[in-house]
């Protein structure tokens, strides 16, 4: 039996990837270092925003995407959070719209300028005060508007309505243990939790 019987050869085996230039990546940034499992960055076609080490509190960038290469380090940040920032996600129906979740139990909503920032941004558009510890998950609906969901430390998944800063749906008591990730069907009508407790619910 001849060994190309066995493996079969990939059509991909001469394609190789090229690493983009210097000038065209982003350098520089001081990414959070908090230990948190986030991927600490969300991109729409506009922008890019990253959360970034700060002292006395949290903050992101919120970069346009042409703006490549070495950042400075003065360069304005969103840095409103008196803890730091966990989790970030832009609004997939306003390319200016970003929620952020913090260590200081909140989540925050901004609205950030047609052009980027010019200077630092303190002040968010809607502050939601409803977990009692911090908060590591912010995703928002894929086809409402307006319709936002955060879990905590304290287990607890919130449905919340931007526009009136309200709570929609409290699920409490239902996850025994840490909320590790969250995930909306593509029409939004379900969503689904990982748990550490080695659950999967829906």
């Amino acid at each position: 039996m001849s060994f190309r019987k066995v493996v079969r050869q990939s059509k991909f085996r001469h394609v190789f990837g090229q690493p983009v230039k210097t000038d065209q990546c982003y350098d520089d940034i001081r990414v959070s270092r908090v230990t948190w499992d986030s991927t600490f960055c969300a991109v729409n076609p506009s922008f890019v925003a990253i959360i970034v080490e700060a002292s006395g509190g949290g903050a992101f960038l919120v970069l346009p995407l042409h703006k490549t290469g070495r950042i400075d380090k003065s360069y304005p940040t969103v840095c409103g959070h008196t803890g730091p920032v966990l989790d970030i996600d832009w609004c997939p129906h306003n390319d200016h719209v970003i929620a952020s979740g913090s260590e200081d139990c909140t989540v925050m909503v901004w609205q950030i300028p047609e052009n980027g920032l010019c200077q630092p941004l303190t002040e968010p558009v809607v502050v939601l005060e409803g977990h009692s510890k911090r908060v590591g998950i912010v995703t928002w609906h894929p086809t409402a508007r307006n319709v936002l969901l955060s879990a905590g430390c304290d287990n607890v998944v919130l449905i919340w309505n931007v526009g009136t800063a309200e709570e929609l749906y409290r699920l409490d008591g239902l996850h025994p243990d840490l909320i590790y990730s969250v995930s909306w069907s593509r029409d939004g009508s379900r969503f689904c939790t990982a748990c550490k407790d080695k659950s999967v619910r829906s």
